[in-house]
């Protein structure tokens, strides 16, 4: 692996005033948010949680602006990964002696970056990236990269293998979810190349958005890990994918689902996170997802009751990162990704809270703690973190979520 572009991260990030996404949309300001909530303190009655102790009591991580010569490090994982076939973890179910055959054979559009799904959604970034940051110096290799691979042919090859019935299973829910994405980001993205691909994925698209909804029907209860089967973080990307397509089918499902399975959920268990090889928080993803289905009220009423006060004992576990004691080490090394993850679930989290709720201004704190510890592990973390991690922190800072 060619690691001449793993430069340090201060020289990465490029510290400077405030945080923007130089993508031609405003950007939040969460800094600046801080800054008028010191300004504005809010009343406080017995037994009211103090936030603004607790924000002032968190570190306040250096500033930094985003822009496309630093978005362009990240966007080189993947570029770099699509095509790399080895070392490949195939996560298949063999039916025969016929089906021992190369991952570059079995699917031919997403046989890098050591798994299915990482393939699936390192597409997904380079696609991401070419939509907010069009005049990225590395537009041409990645529109190349994404001709080579999202072809009707290699589609067709991927859809076969999935339409198997032994095959029923594979990369339920999480690489299914990542398809989604892909698909709902080009298809939001004016662009003529963009367009030709969410054509060629459709197939795929609505075989998976057809499995989903079926599978949904048939499940019980969710699954609530902090790894791929989580179905909350699934959902959260599957939503937005049926609300961009029109699904309306697709929609109700998870709405129906997500309020069974949800909706009566209180005291979320804070003191069990994280899992030694999370990469999803259940807790913060379960926001994360409730906030997509719920009016503001209700989810502000549900959240009352999920979370405890973010000054409260049982919160403490969510207010900072723990110690990635082997970066290198595939499973351990999660944990780098699950602060990427908890940044994006708090940031929004904070975004759908009202202004006047003081937790706003924590969760955004929060978040860019979680952020700087995410980005700054992440290019330590050998293959066994760079052929994913690029995509987790492309979510993060292009501010993705519905569309």
């Amino acid at each position: 692996m060619n690691r001449s572009f793993l430069i340090p991260l201060a020289v990465l990030l490029g510290w400077a005033p405030g945080f923007s996404c130089s993508s031609g949309e405003p950007a939040r300001q969460p800094d600046q948010h801080l800054v008028e909530a010191a300004d504005e303190p809010a009343a406080k009655g017995p037994g009211t949680p103090d936030y603004d102790s607790l924000l002032n009591s968190l570190v306040s991580p250096p500033k930094f602006t985003l822009d496309s010569e630093q978005m362009m490090q990240f966007v080189k994982l993947s570029l770099h990964c699509v095509d790399q076939e080895y070392p490949n973890k195939p996560g298949t179910v063999l039916a025969s002696d016929k089906e021992v055959q190369p991952p570059r054979v079995l699917h031919p559009a997403f046989f890098g970056c050591f798994d299915w799904h990482s393939a699936v959604h390192g597409h997904w970034a380079m696609v991401r990236v070419l939509k907010k940051f069009p005049k990225i110096e590395l537009n041409k290799e990645i529109r190349e990269a994404l001709d080579k691979h999202l072809t009707e042919a290699n589609i067709q090859v991927e859809l076969a293998y999935m339409q198997q019935k032994h095959h029923a299973l594979f990369e339920r829910p999480y690489g299914w979810a990542w398809l989604l994405r892909l698909t709902a980001e080009l298809m939001t993205f004016e662009d003529e190349d963009a367009k030709r691909w969410a054509a060629v994925l459709k197939p795929l698209s609505t075989h998976i958005a057809t499995a989903t909804r079926g599978y949904l029907e048939k499940l019980s209860v969710p699954v609530r890990s902090g790894t791929h089967q989580s179905t909350a973080f699934a959902l959260t990307h599957i939503q937005d994918y049926a609300i961009v397509a029109g699904d309306q089918a697709l929609q109700e499902v998870i709405k129906r689902k997500s309020l069974e399975f949800f909706n009566g959920d209180t005291n979320c268990p804070t003191a069990y996170e994280p899992s030694g090889e999370d990469f999803i928080s259940p807790c913060l993803v379960e926001a994360d997802l409730m906030r997509r289905i719920l009016p503001q009220g209700a989810f502000v009423s549900w959240l009352d009751r999920f979370l405890p006060p973010l000054t409260a004992l049982e919160f403490a576990p969510l207010l900072k990162p723990v110690e990635v004691k082997d970066r290198k080490d595939p499973r351990i090394g999660h944990l780098i990704g699950l602060f990427l993850q908890r940044a994006a679930s708090y940031n929004a989290i904070a975004k759908a809270l009202p202004p006047t709720d003081p937790r706003q201004f924590v969760f955004y704190r929060l978040g860019e703690i979680h952020r700087d510890s995410g980005l700054g592990q992440m290019f330590d973390s050998g293959y066994g973190g760079a052929h994913w991690l690029a995509s987790f922190a492309i979510y993060l800072l292009t501010q993705s979520g519905p569309y």
